[in-house]
């Protein structure tokens, strides 16, 4: 039975850590967040009003089956995972990860690939040094309710000069309505390594009167000369709402790439920021989404300029359909003495219905002068000209509209470092679109 938010504090969340066995220090970080959650409030995403959503239910602790060998895995997981055998994966089940894969030959390199609550008793050091400290557990209630209960999660660690050819995998995977869902991510990549990670985020909950809450927050370190390469996938059903604040922190000449998929069917809150603290780091930022039904999002994307000679692209696309409603914010800040820095963002939303709304609110925020900073923005609707003359060429209204829109979204998958990924994400888009 799922617990209000309202009854939860410091105690209550001492008795998870506790269930688990958990470290002494941990018990008291859940302590604190706990007792942070009673005192804090909701975020405040412009123009979206967050409170009425379903946000006091964290549900129960319901871990899955741990298994040794892939092909013991549940059905409905297989099926979203890649077809080679030999792919570096972690599996996250409701409350629990279940299996992770990681080859004897980057094990040999060092990189680890656990749980995060394996690494928070094999990995002290590190997992002290890093977590919650790019996403703070004060920051807002639904913040300090994820320090306090985050269960499952990745932890991955890439040695310094280590290079990972193939990408590696994590499938988050609910469907049990009542379960805790709020896997974290913590990736840390050393001086000069360069890894691809993705995060696939799924359920299958069709049907249930509960509300799911997942409640998830990734945290990226890229130390100096690092490369790490971020994509994510959520495809929730439309009774769950997806919370996910994604957080990196850039060393001296060292480069993130989000490519963000909000393919979810119900409520979001996407908040994706690059701190830049390294001289000469860089941030590539390109996210898509598409709005259906009565759905609401809010959608946001950040660079914080820090360092010297550092740059940022930001890119939102989205597609509006029906009565779904998508305020999409870019803020690009560039603090004092950051010169040389050049911040570049663009927001198009492009609208198919006239009871859709799609708000694009691009932001400069310059505290320096020696920079280059701009933006673009657009809202409309599908290109007359180019429909016509798809259909010129024999290609019904119906089918030109599509092959257009996919057109619109493909700067995004095509970068999706995952061919059966890509392929799937294809799929999920034309179900989306109908």
């Amino acid at each position: 039975m799922s617990t209000p938010t309202t009854s939860f504090g410091r105690e209550a969340a001492a008795a998870i850590a506790r269930s688990k066995n958990e470290p002494q220090w941990l018990v008291s970080l859940r302590e604190e967040a706990g007792e942070l959650v009673a005192n804090l409030e909701l975020p405040k995403p412009e123009k979206m009003p967050v409170q009425r959503w379903t946000l006091d239910q964290y549900g129960s602790d319901r871990p899955g089956t741990t298994v040794t060998s892939r092909a013991d895995l549940p059905a409905a997981i297989s099926a979203l995972l890649p077809e080679d055998q030999g792919s570096s994966i972690i599996v996250q089940h409701n409350s629990s990860i279940i299996y992770a894969q990681l080859s004897d030959e980057l094990k040999a390199k060092g990189v680890l690939l656990l749980s995060l609550e394996e690494a928070a008793r094999t990995q002290e050091k590190l997992f002290r040094e890093h977590f919650m400290t790019a996403y703070t557990q004060d920051e807002h209630k639904l913040a300090a309710l994820h320090a306090a209960l985050w269960n499952g999660g990745v932890f991955l660690y890439v040695p310094r000069d280590v290079i990972i050819e193939e990408p590696i995998q994590a499938l988050l995977f609910a469907d049990d309505a009542e379960a805790t869902f709020m896997p974290h991510i913590l990736v840390i990549a050393d001086n000069n390594s360069r890894v691809a990670f993705v995060e696939q985020v799924a359920t299958s909950i069709e049907g249930s009167a509960a509300t799911l809450l997942h409640n998830s927050a990734v945290e990226v370190f890229t130390k100096a000369g690092a490369v790490v390469r971020y994509a994510a996938v959520h495809q929730l059903d439309d009774s769950a709402i997806d919370i996910a604040y994604r957080r990196a922190i850039l060393g001296n000449d060292s480069r993130i790439e989000w490519i963000i998929g909000d393919l979810h069917n119900g409520n979001i809150v996407s908040d994706t920021k690059s701190v830049l603290q390294g001289n000469g780091s860089t941030s590539d930022s390109k996210i898509i989404s598409i709005g259906t039904a009565s759905q609401k999002m809010s959608l946001t994307t950040q660079a914080i300029h820090h360092g010297l000679s550092t740059e940022s692209d930001m890119i939102t696309r989205a597609v509006m359909t029906d009565k779904a409603t998508a305020i999409i914010n870019g803020i690009t800040k560039i603090e004092k003495g950051a010169t040389k820095s050049n911040g570049q963002q663009t927001e198009r939303v492009l609208m198919l219905s006239p009871t859709a709304r799609g708000d694009a609110n691009p932001i400069l925020l310059i505290d320096e002068d020696d920079v280059k900073a701009g933006h673009a923005a657009s809202v409309g609707q599908v290109n007359a000209e180019q429909v016509y003359y798809l259909m010129s060429r024999g290609i019904s209204r119906r089918e030109a509209e599509r092959l257009i829109i996919h057109g619109f979204l493909d700067p995004v998958v095509a970068d999706i470092p995952l061919e059966g990924l890509r392929e799937q994400l294809h799929r999920i888009i034309a179900r989306k679109l109908g």
